[in-house]
């Protein structure tokens, strides 16, 4: 496995999805559209990640790229390639197994070239041959009685502000109509950078309910978003994803007049001038007698 290859890979995906766009009819207005070049971004990314052995932040980020409205059969073909890929290495088989079949359900002839690592063309090759053997379960005929997933709606509020050191209690519903949800994951992270950290929300009749642990809620924000999942483990909706997440706001606690840290000088600098006044006023008064009285 050389990164050339897979870079070569993933700019033949790039010029296809130029080819495609340029020849098509609506080719201008396709072309312009910002979702196209989001997607693009997030494929290049996920697999400079993948070639960088930093395996969870690539699946995260094909992940995003996955769930953009738009994304063309060519593009979640590549996406989810390389999610195989990630889960294979990962040792993560129903996952791998499921982003298999996904590419089988969108290209039934797909195959990997003969130049890739046999690892790869073994397991693709061994989940085909199950998935030929129960019938190709999820491929789509053709047709006026053909059946077509519906779109699932994940819907969360998510909070503008919460104070540092507090977790945050996430909520939201899933309407799902063709039965296809089978949990959802949240993903975290402090700051605007780094991996994000997932965990598994709690999922019951389409409601959904997870939190941010407090060790995790620190200034100036964190990020976050929220992903539906199929039995496979493939994000099929999200809020938010690893490439444009939902944040929110944790300020610093109290301010400069309200901080100890600033009242201590202060207090100090206050008690130093007065004294510093009485010094001055005894000096300018030599006759005088200043008594200064202290109580504790």
């Amino acid at each position: 496995m050389l990164v050339p290859r897979r870079l070569a890979a993933t700019t033949a995906l790039v010029a296809a999805c130029h080819a495609a766009v340029i020849a098509g009819p609506a080719g201008a207005a396709f072309a312009q559209a910002p979702g196209k070049s989001a997607v693009i971004t997030l494929i290049q990314k996920g697999s400079a990640l993948f070639d960088d052995q930093a395996y969870e932040e690539s699946i995260q980020t094909l992940s995003a790229a996955l769930v953009r409205p738009g994304t063309s059969d060519l593009e979640k073909t590549e996406v989810y390639r390389l999610l195989a890929y990630n889960y294979i290495i990962l040792k993560r088989g129903e996952e791998a197994d499921a982003a298999v079949r996904a590419i089988l359900v969108l290209d039934e002839k797909f195959s990997l070239p003969p130049t890739e690592s046999p690892r790869f063309r073994d397991f693709f090759a061994a989940t085909r041959a199950k998935w030929i053997e129960e019938g190709k379960p999820g491929k789509v005929v053709a047709g006026p009685a053909a059946v077509v997933d519906r779109p699932i709606k994940m819907a969360h509020a998510s909070p503008a502000q919460v104070p540092a050191g507090a977790s945050v209690k996430l909520s939201g519903s899933v309407d799902d109509p063709d039965q296809r949800v089978r949990g959802v994951q949240l993903g975290y992270r402090t700051g605007a950078s780094g991996k994000f950290v997932t965990l598994a929300a709690t999922y019951t009749l389409g409601e959904f309910h997870t939190q941010i642990p407090g060790l995790a809620v620190k200034p100036p924000l964190i990020e976050y978003y929220l992903s539906a999942v199929d039995k496979g483990g493939l994000p099929v909706a999200s809020r938010g994803d690893a490439g444009t997440p939902l944040r929110i706001v944790v300020p610093k606690e109290g301010g400069v007049l309200t901080s100890p840290a600033f009242w201590v000088p202060v207090g100090v600098v206050v008690i130093g001038g007065i004294i510093a006044t009485a010094i001055l006023l005894t000096r300018s008064k030599p006759t005088s007698m200043v008594t200064v009285g202290v109580h504790e």
